[in-house]
């Protein structure tokens, strides 16, 4: 049997309303991270934050339009970081709308230009005992994707 035939034999998650809940779910998630001062945006500034204090990365986004596919630099710094993010247990998905993440998460506060979203973590607050419902919704995603063998699934979020 092959690794393919098994997947196919695995049930997927209910389908479209599943992957719906979880793009709500991760709408969700940024704007309660961003209000709380959770969210750290940019490959570097991830890659900073991954490196000096990784128990305290909650989840991660990796964001890539089309044109971004073709992106050399950008597609190693991704794998690493998912290379990074299986190793010490941090849920990690994908979004192909940049546009729709800025939309959600805004331009920097510091100097109101836009950031770099192509890599976006969300931390643990240091208020003790913060249970986002969002965020263990997306826990909940990215454990039964990784039961059908999906380790970075892909997420659309809403209109």
């Amino acid at each position: 049997m092959t690794l393919e035939e098994i997947h196919r034999q695995q049930p997927m998650p209910a389908g479209n309303d599943w992957m719906q809940g979880a793009g709500t779910a991760l709408h969700e998630l940024l704007v309660s991270a961003q209000r709380r001062g959770c969210l750290t945006a940019g490959v570097y500034e991830s890659a900073k934050l991954m490196n000096v204090d990784p128990d305290n990365v909650a989840f991660c986004v990796l964001a890539a339009d089309q044109e971004d596919e073709g992106d050399i630099a950008l597609q190693i710094h991704f794998t690493l970081i998912q290379a990074f993010c299986c190793e010490n247990d941090i849920d990690i998905v994908r979004v192909n709308d940049v546009a729709k993440l800025a939309a959600i998460v805004g331009p920097s506060e510091d100097s109101g230009e836009p950031r770099d979203l192509h890599c976006i973590l969300i931390t643990n607050p240091n208020e003790e005992g913060w249970k986002d419902p969002a965020l263990e919704k997306l826990n909940l995603f990215c454990e039964e994707s990784r039961n059908v063998n999906d380790w970075v699934p892909t997420i659309t979020l809403p209109e």
